[in-house]
């Protein structure tokens, strides 16, 4: 065995704040080419789907947000408490008792009764954004992808529609503790937004608590009830499943389905499929996720000695997992520039084992919910306009994180 540190790396700064758009999937291609492993700023990157699933899936890593607590000094108060609960850093029995509880509420067919809501937000969006005879130039981001995801999430959550900005407004900011430097220069709003949701959330229980509904937080107090589900979930659990819902549910569909459309846009070709049959959304929505994944990279902290094709990694590690190149070997070999070219009907049937939801025990919690809020999207714009050109450059975001579109200029014709 090699110890990963002997090993003559190629090295890659993913802290780049220039690295986004054609120039990141140019140095991707680069660094893909030169092996499957390489390092990085805080450890290492592994590159291809194998190696990416391994640690993803293994049991001997974990994300390593609490030890982003430790080097924050976060040790009390309620975001402390959130990072501890959260259920990313959640493991082992109580992991899969919590996830078994809020499955049923986010299966396939379980999101399906949220699809005429989701339609119903984008007639009203669209309404607001009519331009005149047939044509919508808008700024799709501020338009659709920010305020659609939080609609669908508060009638997911059973909250009120209306609050749908103040939704979106904390999970912004609570999704920033994932970013060591957003951390250490935006704490105080952090914990803020951490503090006045955690309030909000036991405001909502209790009002579902006294007039129930088909929602996810009264499906959550039902298994709460110890009179119905002994010792199944106790209200501090509900609150942080509830949290966990909404962190995850927004800033992510919204910029994937940013970047989904950005796609279709800079692709005329491919609109042009989606129009003449509307039924290629689903695919496209596949396809999107597997070539522009939102997180392009997923921190895992070793936490024992780790052993992968000859090479050491020692507990402690940080190894960036790569989705947008383990992505590309979905397609037909692995060599530099495979699966980049953009094709929405090359994923139809199942849904495809991309990386961008995660996987192993941590799959994404609320995929089943994003691929519908997504197909929604594109098959109501696809249905109702012709063509769709961008109108101006986009304004891409940080690929660190939740890798999103600032601003997307886009022109619609019917």
């Amino acid at each position: 065995m090699t110890l990963v540190s002997e090993l003559e790396l190629a090295s890659f700064d993913y802290t780049d704040p220039s690295l986004c758009g054609a120039r990141f999937h140019a140095a991707m291609r680069e660094l893909r080419a030169e092996g499957w492993l390489a390092s990085g700023p805080y450890g290492y990157i592994v590159l291809d789907r194998e190696s990416a699933e391994f640690f993803l899936r293994t049991r001997a890593a974990s994300f390593p947000g609490m030890k982003i607590a430790e080097i924050f000094g976060v040790t009390e108060g309620p975001l402390y408490e959130q990072m501890k609960r959260n259920i990313l850093h959640v493991n082992g029995a109580d992991h899969a008792r919590l996830r078994s509880l809020v499955n049923p509420a986010l299966s396939p067919r379980a999101v399906e009764r949220y699809r005429p809501v989701m339609r119903g937000f984008l007639a009203d969006l669209l309404a607001r954004a009519e331009g005149s005879e047939g044509t919508v130039r808008c700024e799709f981001v501020e338009a659709f992808a920010k305020p659609y995801p939080s609609q669908t999430i508060a009638s997911v959550m059973g909250a009120p529609i209306a609050d749908a900005p103040k939704l979106h407004h904390w999970s912004n900011w609570i999704q920033r503790q994932f970013d060591a430097a957003s951390m250490a220069s935006e704490r105080e709003g952090i914990e803020r937004a951490v503090e006045e949701f955690y309030a909000y959330a036991e405001a909502l229980v209790e009002a579902r608590r006294d007039a129930p509904g088909d929602d996810l937080i009264s499906t959550l107090i039902a298994a709460a009830d110890p009179e119905r589900q002994p010792e199944k979930l106790s209200d501090v659990e509900c609150i942080n499943l509830v949290f966990n819902v909404l962190a995850g549910g927004v800033d992510t569909t919204q910029s994937q389905l940013a970047h989904t459309i950005r796609l279709l846009a800079e692709h005329p070709e491919q609109w042009a499929r989606l129009v003449a049959d509307p039924s290629l959304a689903e695919g496209a929505v596949e396809e999107a996720l597997r070539y522009e994944p939102i997180t392009p990279f997923t921190a895992r902290i070793a936490n024992e000695e780790i052993s992968f094709r000859d090479v050491t990694f020692p507990a402690g590690t940080i190894v960036m997992v790569c989705a947008f190149t383990g992505n590309r070997d979905l397609e037909q070999g692995a060599e530099a520039g495979a699966g980049e070219a953009f094709d929405i009907t090359a994923r139809t049937g199942a849904p495809a084992r991309t990386l961008t939801f995660g996987a192993g025990v941590h799959y994404c919690l609320g995929a089943n919910l994003a691929r519908a809020e997504l197909s929604e999207a594109l098959t109501f714009l696809a249905r109702r306009f012709s063509r769709l050109e961008l109108d101006g450059e986009p304004e891409y975001e940080s690929i660190l994180g939740i890798y999103g579109l600032a601003k997307l200029p886009v022109r619609l014709r019917a």
